[in-house]
Parts: structure tokens; C-alpha cells; sequence
């Protein structure tokens, strides 16, 4: 005889569970909320967001990736396009705020489709045939610039930092020459004509103090670190460096040695073969003719007395990072032992000293003669406005690596995303069906950009929207939208608003592949949090559970 009417429980108690359309609507609700957070921090006149921490920490920056990594983002759904912004960041280091914005706007799209009663995999489908189609006209408007031509790679830089708060025209003139400069200096030249350039190779150093324009840019390495010896010289010029992984100390033995000393004598025995040993240390670096010694480790003082008499400059406990820097920039090589120290082993560079830069001191090492690692020395006010300008030269040398890297550029402006959404609209009428309007709420969505543009600017965004699709239908194709200036330009290229090609295409691509996965999801199991579980458990077994911070 069948059983009714007895309840199965498959999933554990206090599990929730959401299914079909209820979830799928939850997690596009839940994304195109975190969309909507960025969306007014989008472009030049993009606004800040002011972000505080659990422990009371201040950041205040309009840069997407920041935003959304400094957030504590709970809903699943949400937390996808947090992966989003830092997938777009790892990949191409910019263009993190348009990807999530832009992943929000396909999302929104997707359900007014789906309030039409059409299924999610024929909008997957659509959207996936759009994509493709994207990537091919992007690669069609991109045109071919030299990797090392400065004036491209300016305009490039100066797109990217004029929407970053970093203080007036002065300023970003300076930054932008002063990237170019450093990538210029470190890239390395590839078969394919193309340049390899590791962003690791510029380190960006921070002291508090001075002015925003007295950032420089050393063809070299700086050291937060000091000398270690008053004795020892603050200056040196025609510098031989020793760059050691090796502490300048006495090895202590690994397992527990006892020694028994019976007399006097035996206890300056021991203390002069301990000074002996450093003495030996001291004289083989010496043999080698360095002059200057940069350990990662720590510097015994018996061994800085012994370096000061020999008029060597040390600097100990320096991190691994820049130790690596410097061997890259002069030239030298890392030795694990002194004894394996050889004069072919040391570096040059034509001044090291160490100088006062506000309260502290760091050790400047420069003039090396093919510096494959520099460093931007940021000074600022306050740790804010470094932590921003920071942010901003990093997206700069990001996207002077992505230009070196595949040295084509597209107009910005939204110039780039109303072509976009006139070719797809023509794709759409040929590819027919219903996945013709998924195809048409992709356009729709990648028009979302220049639409958020000309609100920032004060313009009518209709208006604009209207005119940019004129201008494009008529073949101009770098038509786009001035947001300094709030004008509508013919040729975006002119106006010197330019973006490698590789940003766009992660952008979409990123943007697009997470709509697609939260439209693929049609049932959420969520488990009940551990902390009420535990609290149940200690009532049952007949206590109460002592609540957080009381003493049994």
C-alpha cells in the first residue's frame, strides 16, 4: 500500500531553498543593486564613494575594483560581479567599474525578456552569439598604434587618469609622462615587434610629506630602510653592490649545545672566534671590491663595526621583493652565501645614498646603467590622496602594458559601445527568432556606458543617445561623447579619448559571461549558518549558550 502524506527531508534542517524564477529574479535584483553603487563612479566626472571599515578605516576612490573589494558584499549573487571587478583588474587592470556596470545592465535586460515569458536559455543562447559577434567588431574598430610611440601612449594614459581624482592638469601631465617613462625604461622588445612589460618592474613607494608634484621618478631602487651604522658612509659614488639573501651573523647551531667554560680566558676565546669569523665575512665582501651591501636578512654589529672600518655602506632586513628589483636594475646577482661572492656577482649603479624624504630616512640607489626596474616616489598630504594617486598609476602602467602588449587602440567616449550596438542590431535582424531580442537587449545594454557619460556630464541622456546613433548610422564610426566638456565630438581619436583595445574586450567579455552565469542559475540551496546551529546544540544539552565576550 503507497504512504501519503509522510514529509521527506532531503536537505538538512534550517536549509533555504529558492527555485525557478524567484531565484533567478533574487540574484539579478542583487547584482543590478551592485551595479547601480558604481554606476555613478563611472567616467571623468564620476563621483567617490567613501568607504569605512569594520575597524573605522577611511578610502575614499571612484576606482570600481577598490569599491567593490572593500565592500563586504554578503549576497551570493552580488559577490559573482565582486569576482567580476577583480577578474577584469588581474587581467587588464582597468576598466573595472564599466564591467560591472555593464554586467548589470545585460542582467536588467534579460528580465524584461523574461517578464515576456522567454526562457532563460534562448537569452543565454543570444547573448552568447552577441558576444561573439562583439569581440569581431571591436577588433574591426581598433586600429594599429607603435608600442613605443609616446604621443599614442599619452593620449592612452591621460584617458585612463583624467577619470581618477588626482588634482588638476598639472599634475596629470606630469603622472602620465612620468609612467611613459618608467614602461619605457623597463619594457623589453619581443620578436613579434610587441614589448614585455611586467608592471612588478615599477615599484611605487609612499612618504607621507610635501606636495602632490614633487612625485619623482627614479631610474633606480628606493629603500625604506636606513643605514644601518653611523659610522658607515652616507654617500657612494661609482657604487659596486653586494646583494645578499644571507645574514652577516654567526650561525647558531640547530639543535641545543651546551659549552662549558671553566676560565676567563676560555670566554674571550670564544667571543674573539665569534669577531673572527665576522672579520673573515667582512674581508670577503671587501676582496670582491663592494662598496655597498644590501642583505635581506639581519647584519650582526661586530659585522657592521667591521663594514663601517672598511668605509662600506650596509642595509639590512630589506624585503625579497626589492632585492629582486635591484638585481634587475643593476645588473647584480643574489648570493645565498658570502663565500660564493664573486666581483662579477656585484651591481652598479653611479650613486647610492641614503637622504632625508620628511621624518625618514631611505637609501636611494640610481644612475644604473640599464635599468630593467625603477621606482615612483609618491608624496602627498595625507594617505588618502597617496592611496588614490597610487590606484591611478597603476591603471596607468596597466594599460601602457596592455598597449605594449597588443598595440591597438578604440575611440572612448562611448564611442566604441555605440558601434557596438548599431552592428549588433544589424546582426540581430539576421540572426531572427527569439534570440534576435536577446541580440537587441545585449545592444540595448552596451549602450548603458554613454548613457551613464552624458549624465555625468549634465546632458539629456536621451538627447545624446539619439544624436550618437545618428552620427554612427551615418558612418561615423568614433563618434562619441566629450564628458569634460559635456560636447558630442565626430571623431572621439581627435580629441585625443583613447583605450587599448584589450580593455573593451575584457570588459565585455567579463561582463557578459557573468550575466550568463546568473541566468544559467534557477535553484539557490543556501545551509543555515553555523553560529545558530551551535547556539541550538548548547541548548539542547540543557544550558544556555553563554553569549559572546561573558566568562564561564
Amino acid at each position: 500500500m503507497a504512504m501519503y502524506g509522510i514529509p521527506v527531508l532531503v536537505l538538512k534542517e534550517g536549509t533555504r531553498r529558492t527555485i525557478g524564477r524567484e531565484a533567478l529574479r533574487g540574484n539579478i535584483a542583487a547584482a543590478r543593486a551592485l551595479a547601480e553603487v558604481l554606476r555613478t563612479s563611472l567616467g571623468p566626472r564620476g563621483l567617490d564613494k567613501m568607504l569605512v571599515d569594520s575597524f573605522g578605516d577611511v578610502t575614499v576612490t571612484n576606482d570600481g575594483a577598490t569599491i567593490v573589494k572593500e565592500m563586504e558584499v554578503q549576497h551570493p549573487a552580488a559577490k559573482l560581479l565582486v569576482e567580476v571587478a577583480k577578474a577584469q583588474d588581474a587581467e587588464v587592470g582597468d576598466g573595472t567599474t564599466s564591467a560591472v556596470v555593464l554586467a548589470g545592465a545585460f542582467l536588467a535586460k534579460a528580465e524584461e525578456l523574461l517578464d515576456q515569458n522567454i526562457h532563460p536559455s534562448i537569452i543565454i543562447e543570444g547573448y552568447t552569439k552577441a558576444l561573439r559577434e562583439s569581440l569581431k567588431i571591436l577588433s574591426d574598430i581598433a586600429y594599429k598604434v607603435k608600442p613605443t610611440d609616446r604621443e599614442s601612449l599619452k593620449k592612452v594614459v591621460m584617458t585612463t587618469i583624467s577619470s581618477k581624482y588626482i588634482g588638476g592638469n598639472v599634475i596629470s601631465n606630469k603622472l602620465a609622462d612620468m609612467t611613459i617613462e618608467a614602461a619605457l625604461t623597463v619594457a623589453e622588445p619581443r620578436e613579434d615587434g610587441t614589448y614585455d612589460f611586467r608592471t612588478d618592474d615599477v615599484k611605487i613607494e609612499k612618504k607621507k610629506g610635501g606636495n602632490v608634484i614633487d612625485t619623482q621618478l627614479i631610474k633606480g631602487i628606493v629603500i625604506d630602510k636606513e643605514v644601518v651604522h653611523p659610522g658607515m658612509p652616507r654617500r657612494i659614488e661609482d657604487a659596486k653592490i653586494a646583494l645578499l639573501d644571507a645574514a652577516l651573523e654567526v650561525e647558531k647551531p640547530e639543535i641545543t649545545a651546551k659549552i662549558n667554560i671553566t676560565s676567563p680566558e676560555l670566554i674571550k676565546a670564544f667571543l674573539d672566534e665569534e669577531a673572527n669569523l665576522l672579520k673573515e665575512m667582512v674581508e670577503k665582501i671587501a676582496a670582491t671590491g663592494a662598496n655597498v651591501v644590501i642583505c635581506q636578512k639581519g647584519i650582526d654589529e661586530v659585522a657592521q663595526h667591521f663594514l663601517a672600518k672598511k668605509g662600506i655602506m650596509a642595509v639590512r632586513r630589506v624585503k625579497r621583493s626589492d632585492l629582486e628589483k635591484l638585481e634587475r636594475a643593476s645588473g647584480g646577482k643574489i648570493v645565498s652565501s658570502v663565500r660564493d661572492l664573486k666581483p662579477e656577482d656585484l651591481g652598479y649603479a653611479k650613486l647610492v645614498e641614503e637622504r632625508r624624504i620628511g621624518n625618514d630616512k631611505m637609501v636611494f640607489i640610481e644612475g644604473c646603467k640599464n635599468p630593467k626596474a625603477v621606482t615612483i616616489l609618491i608624496r602627498g598630504a595625507n594617505d588618502m590622496v597617496m592611496d588614490e594617486i597610487e590606484r591611478s598609476l597603476k591603471d596607468a602602467l596597466n594599460v601602457l602594458r596592455n598597449v605594449m602588449k597588443a598595440p591597438k587602440i578604440v575611440p572612448g567616449g562611448g564611442a566604441v559601445e555605440i558601434e557596438l550596438a548599431t552592428r549588433l542590431r544589424e546582426f540581430a535582424a539576421k540572426v531572427g527568432g527569439k534570440e534576435q531580442l536577446a541580440i537587441e537587449a545585449f545592444a540595448s545594454a552596451i549602450e548603458e556606458i554613454p548613457l551613464i557619460l552624458a549624465e555625468s556630464s549634465g546632458k539629456d541622456p536621451l538627447e545624446t543617445l539619439m544624436k550618437l546613433r545618428q552620427l554612427h548610422s551615418e558612418g561615423k564610426k568614433y563618434a562619441g561623447i566629450d564628458v569634460v566638456t559635456g560636447e558630442i565630438r565626430e571623431n572621439m581619436i581627435e580629441h585625443n579619448v583613447i583605450e587599448p583595445l584589450l580593455v573593451k574586450e575584457s570588459m565585455v567579455k567579463t561582463a557578459a559571461e557573468a550575466a550568463i552565469t546568473i541566468l544559467k542559475i534557477d535553484d539557490i540551496i543556501a545551509a543555515s549558518p553555523v553560529k545558530k546551529e551551535k547556539e541550538e546544540k548548547g541548548k539542547k544539552e540543557g544550558g544556555e549558550t553563554p553569549s559572546p565576550g561573558s566568562f564561564e
